[in-house]
Order: C-alpha cells, then structure tokens, then sequence
C-alpha cells in the first residue's frame, strides 16, 4: 500500500500524555464469506464476489422466485421496477426500552416503538440475512420483519457497525412459511461506484411507517461528504424524497438494483431535497464482516495485546494527526509486540476495513478467532510525518 504522508506539529504529543483508559484489546479478522444462495444475482465487482460466490445451501427461494430483473425504465414509469424490487424490501419494527434518571437520581425505563426498512442480501445455511441501517435496530430489544406476503416473523441482531450506520439481521429458515420463501426475493446489487451525477435513482421503503413506498428523482452528488456524531461518510446524494422509516430501504438505479442503502440519519430538516444513501460498494466489506460474525467465547477470540485510545475528528483537527485508536503501550510478548506495532501508532483499519474507535477494534476481536493472521493498517510518525504500513499480525488468546 502506498504512504500517505501527514504533519504532526511537536505540541501534538501533549495529546498523548493524558492518562488513558487502558483497554487490552485482542483483535481477528472476520473469518470466511458468508455461504449464501443468491440465486443468479448479479454480484458487483471485488467485494460483492464475496456475498454472491456460493450456492450450495438448500433452497430458500423457490425455482419460481427469480433475483430482480432487469428491465427497461422510462422517466415517467417505474412500476416494472418497483414490482420486480418490492420483494425484497421488507419492514423492520423494533422495541426499544430506554432508561433515564430524574433530578433526584432515580431511573426510569419506558419502552419506545420505531420503523425501518431492510434489504434482503442473502442467507446461510440456516438464516435468511437483511441488510439495514444501525440506527433502525441499535438498542432494540425485539425485531420484527414482514415481508411482501405481510407475514410478520421475528429476527435477531447478527451485527452491528454504529459508525458504518450499517446493521445485519437474521431470521431463522425453519420460521419461514412456504408462502413466504416463494414470495420473497434476494435483491440484486449494483456498483455505486460507477453511478454518475443526473442518473435516475428509486427510493424504496417503509415511509414514515405507513408501509412501503416508492419515490423518484436523480443522483445529485457521488461523493458527498457528510459529518454526523462526529463521524464522517462519503455518500451519495438524491433528491427523491427519504423520509422517516426509509431508513434500512434501497436507494436503486434504472436498472433495479441497489446502489445504496438510505438513511435518514444524514438527512437536514432546513433543506428540502437532500436526500443520501451509503453507497452498496463501500457498504458490502462491512456487511460480509456483519453476516460472518461469530459468537466466540473468551479464549477462543483473539488478542492484539494494546491499550489505547480513541482519536477523535475534534482531537485529529486540534493536533493534526490522524483518526484512528492511538496505541498508548503494548504488552510484553504479546501478538502486537511480535508483529511490531509500537507505542505511539495510530491504528486505522483491520483488513481494509476502517475503525476509529476501541469499540469498533473490540467488536472485531469478539467475533473472530485466535490464531487469525490480520492486516492492520496503522499511521506511524516518522522524520515528523506519519507513515501508512500494513501489519500482518498472527492473534493469540487471551
């Protein structure tokens, strides 16, 4: 990988002398693609192969349900399209309990209700995988999906990524009628990346929570850049309309395919017209890690061996160094130490994929198994610069 040169002024290290809280973290790579069923799809270029490789699982969808077709769309019509996509749209409501404290320190629980949507993308051997928005499911103590037949089934949480704003739920394949699996469809992925400026673009969703709706328009930007939580994302920009509940839905081309997954996260309340979606290309690695995650016990999850800490985009624009988890020590004869990571790196992604916090490294580690050999990127100061080098670190256990 190429260097990336960056400046850090000498006062930067006075970031790095306030006390950390320490956070021994083990880190692993997400393990083998998803084995998943997509029954024709057409799977987008590099990373997207990984979702669409396999189809040696029983079948989910009946040889009658067919991926998305492709058809041919007018400025005016888009039924065709919507009637091919709609299949794979599906409804997500979930239960949120949240608890407050009051003036005298007393908690309060009180459980809240909200909408999303979601795409099928897939299934393993023994779930039916959907794609959404974090911010849709995050905290939900119950998830429910329905599908086009309107039935209505229960679904877990198989990931997670809050700074991805992107989430993975499952449903078990034994809870789907036979009604249901000949209904449904996998949706069919396109490449975001080659979408252009003025292009058409289709929102499809569950609206304002009133059930499933369509809107039109164009794409306004490719590379938007928009700052939220103190987070940033490169997304692309619409003008139809993303409303309330489209959150989770598709974001699709002329052709029906996906190109982006909304969310009403990023949209403005004092501009009309400005709607965004996190592009699919940039979204799928993340997925495959989501739809991969395993349940691991202590000593079967990996270990890095650090402690460190967040640097934020506040910290990162004070003291011009870069975003990532700043390693404040490693521990003695651990993965890290072995591998060569050392005090003072910056680390920014594991295997490609970005995170710039101790709980994005700590959410890796707990689905991914000791013994994984991992590339993680890090940003190293050298002659006043820092330097972008890849680490090939072998985890070890706890």
């Amino acid at each position: 990988m190429d260097s990336k040169n960056r400046k850090k002024p000498a006062f930067a290290r006075y970031l790095l002398i306030t006390a950390a809280v320490g956070l021994v973290v083990g880190l692993v790579a997400g393990g083998g693609v998803v084995t998943a069923r997509l029954l024709e799809s057409k799977a987008i270029e590099n990373e997207a192969e990984e979702i669409y490789d396999t189809a040696q699982n029983a079948d989910l969808v009946s040889p009658t349900s067919v991926p998305v077709e492709q058809v041919a769309v007018s400025s005016t019509d888009v039924s065709a399209i919507v009637e091919n996509v709609m299949p794979a749209i599906v409804t997500i409501n979930s239960t949120i309990v949240t608890t407050t404290t009051d003036i005298f320190g007393r908690e309060y629980q009180y459980e809240g209700t909200g909408s999303g949507s979601g795409i099928i993308i897939g299934q393993n051997n023994t779930e039916l995988l959907i794609a959404t928005n974090a911010h849709v499911v995050d905290g939900a103590s119950d998830i429910e999906v329905s599908f086009i037949d309107e039935s209505t089934i229960a679904a877990e949480l198989k990931g997670i990524d809050t700074t991805a704003d992107l989430a993975v739920i499952s449903i078990p394949l034994e809870d789907l009628s036979d009604d249901t699996i000949s209904s449904i469809k996998i949706a069919t992925l396109g490449d975001s990346d080659s979408v252009e400026t003025g292009s058409m673009a289709i929102a499809i969703g569950n609206a304002l929570g009133y059930g499933q709706s369509v809107t039109v328009g164009y794409i306004s930007a490719t590379n938007r850049e928009v700052t939220i939580d103190d987070v940033t994302m490169t997304l692309l920009q619409t003008d139809a309309a993303i409303n309330p509940g489209n959150s989770g839905g598709a974001l699709l081309n002329s052709n029906g395919e996906v190109i982006g997954i909304n969310s009403v996260k990023f949209a403005s309340t004092e501009v009309e017209g400005m709607g965004y979606a996190i592009p699919i290309s940039s979204a799928v690695p993340i997925i495959n890690d989501l739809m991969n995650r395993e349940e691991l016990s202590d000593n079967e999850a990996g270990y890095l061996g650090i402690t460190g800490r967040d640097v934020s985009n506040a910290h990162a624009s004070l003291y011009n160094i870069p975003i990532g988890i700043y390693v404040d020590s490693v521990v003695n004869g651990s993965p890290a130490e072995d591998a060569g990571i050392k005090s003072g790196d910056i680390i920014q992604a594991v295997n490609g994929r970005t995170v710039t916090t101790k709980d994005e490294l700590q959410a890796i580690l707990d689905s991914t198994r000791a013994g994984t050999t991992v590339a993680i990127t890090v940003q190293r100061l050298e002659n006043n610069q820092y330097q972008e080098i890849d680490i090939d670190v072998l985890l070890g256990n706890r």
